[in-house]
């Protein structure tokens, strides 16, 4: 049988280490990463952008792709709808006319570092030469200075966030209920719905066109784009659509 002043002693042991735990745990995670609300506040990072006017802002990732990036540009095109491409640095570098063609067609390029790393755990310094590198790229290849980022798998902390900032640029993320989930394949109707049912002024809509078959984007967007577009919505890119709200003063740096 466990003795009774033996076992009081081990449970107290147990509770004092748990404390501990948190203790040392809690601070690292609220230093790292101050919320959505704070960011948004201090218009270091945006989701969207609250405002009277009916635009939205469309964003693609990952690419440039040989295959699927034209044949949205195509869709694009067709329905007068401008977006912002969050591109690889190292795709851009491997296809430099499609990259060309995205601003050649009025639409804006932002920087999604050089090579998708996960950026959990990276160093100041490997973040800034993942959006130095990038921004290098674009511009020697394009001539076009990218003003904004979007982490690798929408992944944020404070270290993130205050480093894109000191390098010039506004974090964008997406509207929570405005992404489609479409790396997923999740069916066309699925993403046309996604879309079109939470169709709000402001919005950011998360798109992908690498990292994969893209087919289902191409054709929701044929059903997407036409449908908003009798809705009586403009399709803006993410920086007009800044230009929108006067708190986000690290992109109204850059273009003063």
């Amino acid at each position: 049988m466990i003795n009774k002043k033996f076992f009081k002693w081990l449970i107290s042991i147990i509770g004092c280490s748990v404390v501990l735990m948190f203790i040392c745990v809690l601070p690292i995670t609220a230093d790292n990463n101050k919320g959505r609300k704070f960011y948004e506040e201090q218009g270091k990072a945006i989701w969207e952008i609250p405002t009277k006017e009916k635009v939205i802002a469309l964003t693609f990732d990952d690419g440039p792709s040989p295959k699927y990036t034209p044949q949205i540009l195509d869709v694009l095109k067709q329905y007068q709808a401008k977006a912002t491409f969050f591109v690889v640095g190292s795709r851009v570098k491997d296809h430099p006319d499609l990259a060309k063609r995205e601003i050649l067609d009025g639409h804006e390029l932002a920087n999604h570092t050089y090579n998708h790393l996960n950026f959990r755990g990276l160093t100041e310094e490997e973040i800034r030469t993942e959006l130095r590198k990038t921004k290098q790229t674009i511009i020697q290849l394009t001539g076009f200075s990218p003003k904004l980022f979007r982490p690798p798998g929408g992944y944020y902390n404070e270290t993130i966030i205050n480093v894109a900032n000191q390098e010039g640029y506004t974090v964008v993320m997406w509207s929570w209920h405005q992404d489609t989930y479409d790396w997923k394949q999740p069916g066309v109707s699925n993403i046309v719905k996604k879309v079109l049912l939470n169709a709000r002024n402001g919005d950011i809509v998360l798109f992908h066109d690498y990292g994969g078959d893209r087919r289902q984007t191409i054709e929701a967007l044929k059903k997407i784009l036409p449908e908003l577009k009798k809705r009586g919505y403009k399709f803006v890119t993410v920086s007009e659509l800044l230009e929108m709200h006067p708190n986000y003063r690290y992109l109204n740096g850059i273009s003063g």
